[in-house]
């Protein structure tokens, strides 16, 4: 039997709650003010928790459990503080040619790679499915994870510290092995340019087509382009489509599949990865899984960790 689900629920109320939760709050503003800048998504983070944590004992445990996530957004916020590409060289040509070597498309011009052909060979159909396929990167693991926290909260902590894990896993890729996007080298060949900001790359085929700007907004905020290496968009609904298979959800073993391989292939055809930053992408997700369930789970203070977290949600 999991050891999690043997353990009694108790009472998360006492008299600290509020100093700390506070101080919680306060400090992550002040940290995030001193490292990224103050903005306004922070305060609605905290409003969010807050909020939630307080209304009432159900919202409390749910804040409590998707708690996991909030770590992730900050770690990946932070991330602007200290680019990857301060403290390694920034793989541009060696990646290119090698997926070219690896994957090359023979063409009238030449050996293209897969993005370069896909640039070349767009459509509106497959613009408008693969910027779909990519707005579920986030939607798909945060449905999973609210679906999981109902039917089985010893499941839901794994789900989510294995989704911790794998980004910790990709970070440490960023900053041992930084790379640049297959965009990056269509818009400014093999020269290193610090400060490049965000591009939608092939998605912006998608919002001219919706006439909006939601993957504009969206990669205005991303943390560091050079960090195409592994593809943790292609990470994550591999993640979900793992566990939804020990589920007895139809809708989520059907719906992880396509979507798996949608953003996999979305990844490439919109130049935002090439195919080895997906194939490294599976890789870290494989390793991640293999490390939590065959060394983290098998360490006295990380059970010790979840159960803790399993009384307070339960």
């Amino acid at each position: 039997m999991d050891t999690l689900s043997t353990v009694t629920p108790v009472s998360f109320y006492n008299r600290k709650t509020l100093i700390i939760t506070s101080l919680i709050s306060v400090g992550y503003l002040l940290l995030s003010a001193l490292l990224v800048g103050f903005k306004t998504d922070q305060l609605v983070l905290v409003g969010i928790f807050n909020s939630l944590f307080y209304i009432s004992k159900g919202t409390r445990k749910f804040i409590i459990g998707f708690s996991i996530f909030i770590v992730y957004w900050i770690l990946y916020d932070y991330m602007k503080a200290f680019p990857n590409y301060e403290f390694g060289k920034v793989h541009i040509a060696s990646v290119y040619y090698a997926e070219r070597n690896i994957f090359g498309i023979a063409s009238s011009g030449g050996i293209l790679t897969p993005n370069e052909y896909w640039l070349a060979h767009s459509n509106a159909f497959l613009d408008v499915l693969c910027g779909l396929f990519y707005l579920c990167w986030i939607p798909l693991p945060l449905a999973f994870a609210a679906y999981l926290f109902y039917a089985n909260r010893v499941q839901f902590f794994h789900f989510m510290f294995i989704f911790l894990f794998v980004n910790l896993l990709g970070f440490v890729v960023y900053y041992t092995f930084p790379a640049a996007p297959p965009w990056y080298v269509q818009l400014h060949g093999f020269d290193l340019i610090p400060h490049t900001p965000g591009n939608t790359a092939g998605l912006a085929r998608f919002d001219q087509f919706f006439q909006v700007s939601i993957f504009k907004g969206l990669y205005a905020k991303g943390s560091n382009v050079f960090a195409a290496m592994p593809s943790l968009h292609s990470a994550y609904p591999l993640i979900v489509l793992v566990f939804a298979w020990r589920t007895k959800s139809t809708t989520f073993k059907i719906l992880s599949t396509i979507v798996t391989a949608g953003i996999w292939f979305a990844a490439v055809y919109t130049s935002h990865h090439y195919i080895l930053d997906v194939l490294a992408g599976i890789l870290t997700a494989g390793v991640g899984i293999f490390l939590y369930h065959r060394v983290l789970c098998r360490r006295y203070f990380f059970i010790s960790f979840l159960q803790y977290l399993y009384r307070h949600t339960t």
